[in-house]
């Protein structure tokens, strides 16, 4: 078999969810070691996909690969320790910032005298304050929470990070911060990013491929660069409605 060239290759794939079409007939390849932007309007589909990419949900028709294999064949444990997710809206479990990271870490299965390194290295990538890890996580600002949802995220060692509006609940220069720490992740550790973003600066700056979705189809994918001049019609408008 040929090795894929993309991390994710959808193939007409279509999502119904209580009677609704999430998405339709959507066909789509997602390059590796860069962000990729979705964007689109609310209801575009965007979480839709997202959910399918490590199997929180599955299509209704078509097939998704990941990294050439039918992502049906890769046990839902492993995909997600490949294939990472940060919720839009944070969440903290029970416990320390070091709790949580522990956590990612037996889930992954790190063995036990990898864990604390395991957890340092998550951390740092993620700009966590080491001071913080000691701290219950419930305690922390949204920003420091989102920090700790992507380290959380890092410490299953995936190749590849899901992000659903990363930085919607926060403040803009929080979220100016957050995206300096995705685009680090990946330019310099290589790490494929996709992310769904309503932020069109946001998109913009870090994105090397966008994907714009309405109604559930895709209506242009490209390198960013090219897709945010594209004369698409539907593009144009949904830029200029978001200023």
């Amino acid at each position: 078999m040929t090795r894929s060239t993309s991390t994710f290759q959808l193939s007409h794939v279509r999502q119904i969810k209580a009677g609704i079409t999430a998405l339709d007939d959507l066909s789509l390849e997602i390059p590796p070691g860069q962000i990729t932007a979705l964007i689109g309007p609310s209801g575009a589909g965007k979480s839709a996909l997202l959910r399918l990419l490590n199997r929180l949900d599955d299509p209704t028709a078509g097939e998704i690969r990941y990294r050439g294999q039918p992502i049906v064949d890769i046990p839902v444990r492993t995909l997600r320790c490949r294939v990472g997710f940060v919720f839009q809206n944070p969440v903290a479990f029970p416990g320390t910032v070091r709790d949580n990271l522990a956590l990612a870490a037996s889930i992954a299965e790190v063995p036990a005298d990898e864990i604390d390194g395991r957890i340092t290295r998550s951390a740092r990538l993620a700009d966590v304050d080491g001071e913080l890890l000691d701290r219950p996580a419930d305690r922390l600002s949204g920003g420091q929470l989102q920090r700790v949802n992507i380290a959380r995220a890092l410490t299953t060692g995936p190749e590849t990070l899901l992000m659903d509006e990363p930085t919607a609940s926060l403040d803009p220069e929080t979220a100016d911060t957050i995206g300096h720490t995705i685009a680090c992740l990946s330019s310099q550790h290589g790490l494929t990013v996709v992310m769904a973003s309503h932020r069109i600066a946001e998109a913009k700056e870090l994105a090397g491929y966008a994907v714009m979705l309405d109604k559930g189809a895709v209506v242009e994918a490209g390198p960013a660069s090219d897709l945010f001049q594209s004369s698409h019609p539907r593009l144009r408008a949904f830029l200029s409605g978001v200023g």
